[in-house]
């Protein structure tokens, strides 16, 4: 499944990369209508068996054995623990508790976890141009966090949920490269969401199984949009990626995320972004400029 690492990110992934940064960032609003509505577990639940039930179709539609090597179903486990159950329920709780923008800020430091867990775990290297991208988008990072740092005590049980599940994201990328499973990126992607969907569904059954109320039509196609857009197809372009380059470069890539998703939140939900805003804006567009051009030979 796993590619060489790439220092820079290839051209032939650039449109995967703009395509997930659009189908993530737009989610935030997304989730914060669904979740408006619909309980965590029960919302994730939909997600994950619905995004699932997506690959797995698609799979069976192109005759693409399902197969995994009997070996690798622990790592497969682990990688769908960290991954997806506690990323999913770490976040469905944590952005229904403070504004979508402030959430995707506070997931996105996910590089702060990442690089140094690569550099250690993965033995990855620094060169000139990972330390200016890492600079420029650790300096995005803090602008767009140095406004929300006085609002923490607001929120602070959903901040610090967003924290946990930046952690888990970066624990579950790192060791996505340290223990690589021989099958096709589909393949590898529908048996992880499906995996670490399991404990998600068992605990809606018990905790909200009957306790749904009425959906509007917004909150169904907010869920729609999450089934389709940002699991089925994102998740697979996500594990494309993370197997496709090095750690540092895709952790880095992933910052243009929490912009699309100020701007969503700006555009759909009345909020407001402000000149440390804009400014973050432009830091990590430059970080990602370092980062992803291809290096010379």
């Amino acid at each position: 499944m796993s590619e060489a690492a790439h220092e820079g990110l290839p051209r032939r992934l650039w449109w995967i990369l703009a395509g997930l940064t659009l189908a993530w960032g737009f989610n935030w609003t997304a989730m914060k209508v669904a979740l408006a509505e619909v309980g965590p577990w029960t919302f994730r639940t939909y997600c994950l068996a619905g995004g699932a039930a997506i690959l797995f179709a698609v799979l069976r539609a192109k005759a693409t054995p399902f197969s995994v090597p009997r070996a690798q179903w622990r790592r497969l486990a682990l990688l769908a623990f960290f991954n997806i159950t506690c990323w999913n329920v770490l976040v469905a709780y944590g952005v229904s508790m403070i504004p979508s923008g402030r959430a995707a800020i506070i997931a996105y430091t996910m590089p702060v976890w990442a690089i140094p867990l690569s550099m250690w775990l993965l033995g990855e290297r620094m060169n000139g141009r990972k330390v200016a991208g890492i600079t420029l988008g650790l300096t995005g990072l803090a602008l767009l966090l140095a406004e929300q740092v006085t609002r923490l005590h607001a929120a602070p049980v959903g901040s610090l949920l967003m924290a946990g599940a930046a952690a888990t994201w970066a624990t579950g990328t790192v060791l996505q490269k340290k223990f690589p499973v021989s099958a096709p990126v589909g393949v590898f992607t529908a048996w992880m969401m499906l995996l670490g969907a399991v404990p998600i569904v068992l605990i809606a059954a018990v905790v909200e199984l009957g306790r749904q109320p009425p959906i509007s039509l917004a909150a169904w196609l907010a869920i729609g949009y999450n089934v389709i857009v940002a699991f089925a197809w994102a998740h697979w372009a996500w594990i494309k990626l993370a197997t496709s380059v090095s750690v540092t470069v895709f952790a880095l890539s992933m910052l243009l995320v929490p912009v699309v998703g100020a701007i969503s939140g700006m555009l759909f939900l009345g909020e407001r972004p402000t000149r440390f805003e804009f400014g973050a804006m432009l830091l990590i567009l430059a970080a990602l400029a370092a980062v992803a051009a291809p290096g010379r030979r």
